[in-house]
């Protein structure tokens, strides 16, 4: 195992028209770890997951793609439920989660990783209800000298209660972090009126060594200190659903950089390029089908050849 996420796992249900929706497996950390997985990542997954009919196909799910489970933990608590629709080529949540097996993720003690783990990734609404949070947050400090820490927010506002309050706990996650990938667009919502852009050069200043930036069709820039900012642009797809696509980017992106073997930080400018490529390539793949349905190798390495 060289990946792991952590966070919360849930059922998207996908709004299809006239209130009947399609459920997916979801939740971005375990997007992160299928997509990685599914690229040839070696990925675990650290979570709680409940044992009721929901929890069993998330289960299923994840042995299906390979993602280990050993650091699993089962409970008996009710199945997160999201209900998601596209508005203005947004998707937009709604959740249900009051007493959830993913918000009440307490593992006593505290697991330990592999000395085969060199990546760790977290983020999301996993970070907004405890115990999860602290957890969370206690297996970041754990392992943040020994490997890296890649963080996404992943900002789901109807979820925060007082931005001001959040935007603080958040920054303090950020300074954990080696690696942070966040949207332009959750930036435009914690910072209103800034430019994203320099408020992820600002983060800079917190601790990362590496931030990218994704902006959809306008692809992802990658900023490090004392370096010229390095893009890409997004690949052209018809876009059927962009949820999950930023998961496929950060599991891709990973993955990317455990065979490359260098930090983000420190690879030349070429190397960072065909680092974001590939994880734009597989973005752009999941957005053209419905749900997060990241793809698989062979498909990311058919589209960077253009075939």
């Amino acid at each position: 195992m060289n990946i792991v996420t952590t966070g919360e796992a849930l059922i998207d249900f996908k709004d299809t028209g006239d209130l009947a929706f399609q459920g997916f497996v979801g939740g971005s950390p375990l997007n992160v770890a299928i997509a990685a997985a599914r690229l040839g990542g070696e990925v675990g997954f650290a979570a709680q997951v409940s044992s009721d009919m929901f929890g069993e196909r998330i289960v299923g799910h994840m042995g299906a793609n390979g993602v280990a489970t050993g650091l699993l933990l089962r409970s008996d608590d009710p199945t997160t439920l999201a209900f998601v629709s596209e508005q203005g080529g947004d998707a937009h949540f709604s959740f249900f989660n009051a007493g959830a097996a993913d918000t009440r993720y307490d593992p006593q003690p505290r697991p330990r990783l592999p000395a085969s783990v060199r990546f760790l990734q977290f983020g999301s609404i996993s970070l907004l209800t405890e115990p999860t949070a602290s957890a969370i947050s206690d297996l970041v400090v754990a392992h943040s000298q020994r490997l890296t820490v890649v963080f996404d927010p992943n900002v789901r506002p109807a979820l925060i209660l007082d931005r001001d309050v959040y935007r603080r706990r958040l920054e303090t996650w950020v300074g954990l972090s080696e690696i942070v990938k966040v949207s332009a667009q959750d930036l435009t919502w914690l910072y209103p009126g800034d430019d994203p852009v320099a408020t992820a050069e600002g983060w800079l200043r917190l601790g990362p060594a590496a931030i990218v930036v994704t902006r959809g069709s306008r692809g992802a820039r990658l900023i490090r200190l004392g370096r010229a900012p390095v893009e890409v642009p997004a690949p052209q797809t018809d876009v059927i659903d962009t949820v999950g696509a930023g998961d496929a980017f950060t599991g891709a992106l990973m993955v990317a950089l455990v065979e490359g073997g260098a930090p983000l930080a420190e690879l030349p400018d070429g190397e960072a390029q065909a680092v974001l490529r590939f994880a734009a390539a597989a973005a752009a793949l999941n957005c053209a089908r419905a749900g997060a349905d990241p793809p698989h190798r062979s498909d990311v390495d058919a589209a960077l050849l253009g075939g």
